[in-house]
């Protein structure tokens, strides 16, 4: 197989590695009750710990407004609280509540474990590619949003 070949394949590999991760998203989002606004930022949450609104609005690529309502709709839920910070409290934080991180630990925990099992069949030099790749993809991707945000059809 051509160099250019490989490159076609791997191209139509991601684009079905990304589908079946938005199929993954869909299914955790319908069992949560949510929609996948709300759970892009639930994962926020449960990441970092807890956000501000602006912070939280900054990482899910939110206007102000879209943040808030998603608050709003997740504190309903039960899925996120707002709490002032201990360390200022000027600032409010949003956290994600323990019945969040329980249903998704739940419907995520098991994906770990099968992607370590999956990973750990490569050599130590295909994992460097592989992470490279994902960096660099995902640096791709960010860039190609921003560039898709500033134009109109």
């Amino acid at each position: 197989m051509s160099k250019q070949n490989l490159i076609g394949e791997i191209v139509e590999a991601v684009v079905r590695f990304q589908n079946a991760t938005d199929r993954v998203d869909a299914a955790a989002a319908a069992v949560l009750g949510v929609n996948r606004t709300d759970l892009l930022c639930i994962g926020l949450l449960s990441i970092s710990g807890g956000l501000t609104a602006g912070q939280l609005a900054v990482e899910a690529g939110l206007s102000p407004a879209a943040t808030t309502a998603a608050i709003e709709r997740l504190e309903k839920a039960g899925y996120a609280v707002r709490t002032k910070d201990d360390t200022d409290r000027r600032r409010v934080l949003v956290t994600a509540t323990p019945l969040a991180e329980e249903r998704v630990e739940k419907l995520y925990g098991p994906v770990r474990p099968a992607g370590t099992a999956a990973l750990s069949r490569y050599t130590r030099a295909e994992l460097e590619t592989i992470h490279r790749f994902l960096v660099q993809g995902e640096e791709l991707q960010n860039r190609q949003a921003e560039r898709i945000r500033n134009q109109s059809v």
